[in-house]
């Protein structure tokens, strides 16, 4: 055997093996790279969710997922709405005009919607990010006051809001809860995270 076939057996060698290694690092590149790819749900997270309310009764609450927060979707009673005017007294905005979330122009009103019967807020509470209690219940509980008409307890600071998201005088939470972009598709569809008015 000449030095000749031993150089040229090493090279072929040294070629296949580095081949193959490079066919390799790409294929321990490829799923690699595609996770800076953002996910599908990751996509979704900004967009627009589009909700049905048909089955959503007096009195009850629904709850969707937009941009990773909740947002309440309450079919309000008429009892609900006719304490609205009773809570204005003791609000510390009850025109919505604070300017840190600011609410949409149709939510400027005391009800904060479009329609009356239906509130579509996002779960927060403005002080620490603590996500109220339910208490639509009406009368005297623990952490309520007497006279309560219904709402939402942060049970974290004892923040107290409406049944518009409203927040009450002298409570730890600077501002009313936060309205989110929506319009109506129909009567029985919300599109929420999407104005086209606004």
């Amino acid at each position: 055997m000449s030095d000749q076939q031993v150089d040229h057996g090493k090279r072929t060698w040294l070629i296949a093996t580095g081949c193959a290694g490079a066919v390799g690092g790409v294929a321990t590149a490829v799923p690699f790279v595609s996770t800076f790819s953002p996910s599908e749900r990751a996509k979704a997270a900004g967009a627009a969710v589009e909700v049905d309310i048909s089955a959503l009764k007096p009195g009850e609450k629904l709850t969707v997922e937009w941009r990773g927060k909740p947002v309440w979707i309450i079919r309000r009673t008429p009892e609900q709405l006719e304490s609205l005017k009773a809570t204005e007294t003791q609000l510390a905005d009850p025109l919505s005009d604070r300017k840190a979330y600011p609410t949409p122009a149709y939510a400027k009103n005391q009800h904060r919607s479009i329609k009356p019967e239906v509130f579509v807020g996002v779960g927060i509470c403005s002080h620490l990010g603590c996500s109220p209690s339910d208490k639509f219940q009406t009368g005297a509980q623990p952490s309520l006051p007497d006279d309560w008409h219904g709402g939402f307890l942060c049970p974290c600071h004892g923040s107290t809001f409406d049944m518009a998201g409203r927040v009450f005088k002298n409570k730890p939470a600077p501002d009313n809860l936060e309205v989110p972009p929506h319009m109506y598709l129909s009567d029985t569809k919300l599109l929420i995270g999407e104005d086209k008015k606004a």
